[in-house]
């Protein structure tokens, strides 16, 4: 389905969290509403091995609540308001769990999973992403993403219809991931960071075979550029911006 969206593919970032909670039902509601192709999440396991929708390691930047995320249970993560530290307008917003994604959202709409589990290698998050996408069917709507090869090498295997990318750290920190290994891993996709997305580099990556798509980018001018160079498909925290400056830019 990736190959059918419009080009270049609008992903709302964690939603469309300029304007909402990101990671929340809300947010993701959101970013379609604006017009988005698709939109981005995070997973991770809680102590009880659930696969929740989350970012960072911790959850006291985004939720009402202190500590790992791995740490806790399931009933526990579920009691935080993840969205009033946004606006009080979306106060109570909850965690989601992955499956409440996919059964909203999955049959009619295409998502990229990032597999964040970087503090945890070994857990069994690839596993059970997989397993849930596989019971539902949804290999063909969804797009892998990690900054781990050895997530995508498996998730390969246990999803083999999905498309998965290749996330690459900004400079030195990710030429391997954009080049060399990430080849290998993951085929069909690259995402860079912004600063690292050259005309040039593009166009080498489309000669590999490789689709381009670059985080996270919300300025007009940024948007602009990597659309004039062929890029395939931003992230951006602000999905209405993007597809109106897309819009703009065919019709001139």
């Amino acid at each position: 389905m990736l190959y059918t969206l419009p080009k270049p593919v609008i992903f709302g970032h964690r939603g469309a969290c300029a304007h909402a909670p990101e990671n929340t039902l809300a947010s993701f509601r959101l970013a379609f509403e604006q017009g988005a192709d698709a939109i981005e999440l995070d997973a991770k396991l809680s102590r009880d091995g659930e696969v929740v929708v989350f970012h960072d390691p911790t959850l006291d930047r985004t939720t009402n609540g202190t500590g790992c995320v791995d740490s806790k249970s399931l009933a526990e993560l579920r009691e935080l308001d993840a969205g009033s530290h946004f606006s009080e307008q979306f106060r109570g917003e909850k965690i989601p769990l992955l499956l409440e994604v996919l059964e909203e959202f999955g049959k009619t709409r295409y998502i990229n999973i990032e597999l964040t589990n970087y503090t945890s290698p070994n857990d069994e998050l690839v596993e059970k992403a997989a397993a849930l996408v596989n019971s539902m069917g949804l290999g063909e709507r969804i797009l892998f993403s990690s900054f781990s090869a050895q997530n995508l090498k498996k998730v390969r295997q246990l999803v083999p219809e999905a498309e998965t990318g290749m996330l690459a750290l900004r400079g030195l920190a990710g030429f391997i991931a954009r080049n060399i290994s990430g080849r290998q891993v993951a085929p069909h996709a690259v995402h860079p960071y912004l600063t690292d997305a050259s005309q040039q580099w593009i166009e080498i990556a489309h000669r590999q075979g490789r689709r381009v798509h670059v985080w996270t980018v919300n300025r007009p001018v940024d948007l602009k550029d990597l659309f004039d160079w062929g890029a395939d498909g931003v992230f951006t925290d602000d999905p209405a911006l993007a597809v109106d400056l897309r819009g703009q830019m065919k019709a001139a």
